[in-house]
């Protein structure tokens, strides 16, 4: 099961077609109460004034009812708990439940799923795109390069990191390393390629002489005897050895027989064979790689690899244009042209997509449905409804202004039989 990192949504300000229209709504209503009090006090005065009372009346009614029926889906009117009030808070999680429902019922069957696939030609679409990339115009290419970026912006980077460190160690953990290392050693110096190395190490060792002569002229002169030191014997003595040793290393360097380079390969070919059949060897060889995994440096620099890995995908997500211009834009693009071309490649490409679709469907449709159900469940139930009142708050606000005016018809209409009668 892949888990997934979801932001919790955060309340945001009522749009401007909302605002306008809740205030529409709300001062026609104040209005026919306005209307309601000034034609109540002139119904004597004239007939004509008890049509617009009868009209302000009925609306009012009408207003107070459907702006009661609005309120009541998102909150409790007037903060009274009145029972069958905030609808949509109070039925959040059975919301979820109803929602991940329909999705299973309707949209996540192996068959339905099969079915749709069918009159799809994915194939054929990868291969036009790929083919020329620019034919759709820049708004899919840019539009999947900004998907892309928020995509990898969006999810949680320390768990998403620690989740690619993890795997990397794991993956580490499993590999026996000892054999590795030893059949590498042993193919690079069936073919020769050790020898780079051998020189590498008679380099660094002559310059470790060099740098250290001081070091072996204090340990000779502290090793010889009294007589030498007072006969400054000792001196001519570490001048030997450090001249001896440097020629050691440099006909090493330049010989490539020479007798010690053979024993160099020798003790190369021991060890080559221990990493890979020595218990004793392969331990040490575990023990070492657990050791380096648990250093901090270590992880470190492995925290270190997927940041960098994540900054390069977000430099070609941000980028595609240079991606596509280079070689991996050439194979992409014969890619496309070989889709455009091959009948049963497309065929083929199609048919696995379609299984892909339906086994996704089949083995992780609960997965999916879990996933919606808890994700509604763990929402913020005043979030979500300030959400959705925003969504369609504007329409639900007509509501309230057509049972104001509808309203106000019926009163007109019932304070004129009235009248005729």
């Amino acid at each position: 099961m892949i888990s997934v990192a979801l932001r919790r949504p955060s309340p945001t300000r009522a749009p401007p077609g909302l605002v306008r229209m809740r205030t529409i709504a709300t001062g026609m209503l104040i209005a026919m109460a306005a209307a309601f009090l000034v034609a109540r006090a002139l119904d004597d005065v004239h007939p004509a004034w008890g049509f617009v009372r009868a009209f302000a009346e009925a609306a009012m009614v009408g207003g107070l009812a459907d702006w009661f029926a609005v309120t009541a889906l998102f909150r409790h009117p007037l903060g009274l708990p009145i029972p069958h009030t905030a609808i949509i808070p109070r039925n959040k999680n059975r919301i979820g439940d109803q929602l991940a429902t329909f999705l299973r019922d309707y949209f996540l069957i192996p068959s339905v799923v099969a079915r749709r696939m069918r009159r799809m030609d994915v194939a054929s679409a990868a291969g036009r795109w790929l083919a020329s990339p620019s034919a759709g115009g820049q708004r899919v290419t840019r539009g999947a390069s900004r998907l892309a970026v928020e995509a990898l912006q969006a999810l949680d980077q320390e768990r998403l990191g620690g989740m690619v460190r993890g795997a990397m160690v794991q993956q580490v953990r499993r590999i026996e390393l000892s054999p590795l290392l030893g059949r590498a050693l042993e193919a690079a110096m069936a073919e020769n390629r050790h020898q780079p190395i051998l020189d590498g190490i008679v380099r660094w060792a002559g310059r470790v002489l060099e740098a250290n002569q001081q070091v072996v002229r204090n340990m000779v002169h502290e090793r010889a005897g009294a007589i030498l030191r007072w006969t400054g014997l000792d001196e001519t003595i570490a001048t030997k050895i450090i001249d001896g040793l440097d020629k050691m290393l440099a006909d090493m360097a330049e010989q490539p027989d020479h007798p010690l380079r053979a024993k160099a390969e020798e003790g190369l070919a021991t060890l080559a064979r221990d990493l890979q059949h020595k218990p004793q060897m392969q331990e040490r060889v575990e023990a070492l790689k657990l050791a380096l995994l648990e250093n901090p440096a270590m992880q470190s620099w492995i925290n270190g690899l997927w940041e960098q890995a994540r900054q390069a995908m977000l430099r070609t997500a941000r980028d595609p244009e240079r991606l596509l211009a280079g070689g991996v834009g050439d194979m992409l693009r014969q890619l496309g042209e070989t889709l455009e071309n091959d009948a049963r490649l497309r065929n083929t490409l199609n048919r696995y997509v379609r299984r892909v679709a339906v086994g996704t469907a089949a083995d992780y449709g609960d997965v999916i449905v879990g996933l919606v159900s808890e994700t509604v469940r763990g929402w913020d139930a005043d979030t979500i409804t300030q959400r959705l009142e925003h969504s369609v708050g504007k329409d639900l606000q007509f509501i309230r202004i057509n049972g104001t005016l509808v309203g106000g018809a019926v009163g007109l209409v019932i304070h004129s039989v009235d009248v005729l009668i």
